[in-house]
């Protein structure tokens, strides 16, 4: 049995959190974007890059989703300020009003600041250096956008962007449904280097593989 637990349409589409069977689901325009199960690949974006960075005080996490990637990186004590970027308000209202328990500590944690807004247009209004690590989970990938406008956030221009607002040694991180050799090449691009974690995870019967592309800001 599938509940309706929210919905609603905004002028990039359909927004709707489904419960199934205990489990909660997140939908935009009827593609699955996650679920409270298979949460390891939100998890392992933040816990694996924060492992990685050399400083964590300021980080940015654009995408809010179901919110397990906040709440990794609120488990790291060093992280001081946690800015989310989410381009839809009703998901965070969601949030606040507790329609995801799952995570509804880390959404009331102090540290956390919500901008509603598109990532680039927040990353654009920060001065250079805001930031010791990005955590990127806008879209599905380059190859399996949700959101046709966000192709943008996977080429070196906007990589360029986030390299200006990363503190010396820090880290940008994004996620992807798939591997995808035009992202790495722009990481390799913009920060001389990309390191690629392939992610196993299984989907009810079906196994796949997710990506990460983590590029680190050399110190200048």
């Amino acid at each position: 049995m599938t509940e309706q637990v929210a919905r609603n349409d905004s002028e990039r589409g359909e927004l709707v959190l489904l419960r199934r069977e205990g489990v909660l689901e997140l939908r935009v325009n009827g593609v699955f974007v996650m679920d409270t199960v298979h949460t390891e690949t939100e998890r392992l974006l933040a816990g694996a890059t924060l492992r990685a960075a050399a400083r964590t005080d300021r980080v940015l996490v654009g995408g809010l989703g179901l919110g397990f990637t906040l709440r990794e990186v609120l488990a790291d004590p060093r992280v001081r300020e946690a800015h989310v970027v989410e381009i839809e308000p009703d998901l965070i209202d969601w949030h606040r009003r507790g329609l995801v328990p799952e995570t509804a500590d880390a959404i009331r944690d102090d540290r956390v600041v919500f901008r509603v807004g598109d990532v680039a247009e927040v990353l654009d209004a920060q001065p250079p250096g805001s930031f010791d690590v990005l955590l990127l989970d806008v879209d599905n990938g380059p190859d399996f956008l949700v959101y046709d406008g966000n192709s943008a956030l996977y080429r070196a221009d906007f990589l360029v962007r986030c390299r200006e607002k990363l503190t010396p040694a820090g880290i940008v991180a994004i996620w992807s449904a798939d591997a995808s050799p035009d992202l790495s090449a722009a990481m390799r691009e913009v920060f001389g280097n990309c390191e690629e974690i392939p992610i196993p995870v299984t989907l009810g019967q079906q196994e796949t593989t997710y990506h990460l592309f983590l590029g680190h800001r050399a110190r200048e």
